[in-house]
């Protein structure tokens, strides 16, 4: 009953969604500043009914509407900034590991000269 009922209603999330799209232009269509409500609303929707119907979320159902809703509206849009990713892993490690191992001898060298140093007035 519940899946039956999320299928009405996602549709209808769909609809609403396509009926806000409609307000935007081509040029506007990889704006996110324009496109970030409806594509919001239509997240909210699909998510805020599965939670009401005690329905799992995210589900295969909501992906569907979230992919079509790319395939249609957003496939042509390019990212103006480049994607930034992980680095590998041995460049990571070695990041991680070099202040590990810097820290123990720079407290050992602190230590080791305040105490062969004077008392300074």
């Amino acid at each position: 009953l519940a899946e039956r009922n999320y299928t009405y209603i996602t549709q209808k999330c769909w609809d609403y969604f396509v009926e806000l799209m409609r307000n935007v232009t081509t040029a506007e269509l990889c704006e996110w500043k324009v496109i970030s409500r409806p594509y919001s609303e239509l997240q909210g929707c699909l998510e805020s009914w599965a939670d009401h119907l005690n329905y799992s979320y995210p589900n295969a159902l909501a992906e569907q509407y979230i992919f079509q809703s790319h395939h249609r509206y957003f496939h042509n849009c390019t990212l103006e900034h480049p994607v930034y990713f992980d680095p590998p892993e041995d460049v990571l490690l070695a990041m991680i590991i070099a202040p590990i191992c810097l820290i123990p001898f720079l407290v050992t060298l602190v230590i080791w000269r305040s105490k062969d140093g004077k008392a300074q007035a």
